[in-house]
């Protein structure tokens, strides 16, 4: 991922997570992600099922905080961002989440995005797996 042509964040394998914080989320909500996100098993087990998680496999996670996940496009042609938290706090929350993942998760490699800034994502996306995880 880079940011005005300087590098800020990279991984090997691992998850890209888009972390959308709504207006509406809390530090339960945090807490169930944190627990979530690692445990998932879906990378793939010596017979190819979705049965490994990130901690069997030693991955990594890049954490990108994604305001427009909470976009919605239902009335009208330009979607509303109503649900989404408002930048101050949705900061301290991306911020606290990333923190507690590598507490959590001392030899798992956390990178994370920067926040409110334009940044150039690059993904190799082997599967492609792509899931929606919601706390709510």
């Amino acid at each position: 991922m880079k940011v005005e042509n300087d590098i800020v964040g990279r991984i090997d394998e691992g998850i890209l997570l888009l972390l959308g914080i709504g207006k509406d989320d809390t530090i339960e909500d945090l807490k169930w992600m944190e627990e979530k996100v690692p445990k998932l098993r879906i990378f793939e087990d010596e017979e190819g099922k979705m049965n490994r998680s990130l901690i069997d496999i030693g991955g990594d996670i890049l954490v990108i905080s994604q305001f427009t996940l909470f976009g919605d496009a239902k009335h009208g042609k330009r979607p509303s961002f109503s649900d989404a938290a408002r930048p101050e706090p949705a900061k301290a929350m991306y911020e606290k989440f990333c923190e507690d993942l590598s507490r959590l998760y001392p030899d798992m490699k956390i990178e994370k995005g920067v926040f409110q800034v334009k940044m150039e994502v690059y993904l190799i996306n082997d599967g492609p797996v792509t899931i929606i995880v919601d706390s709510k």
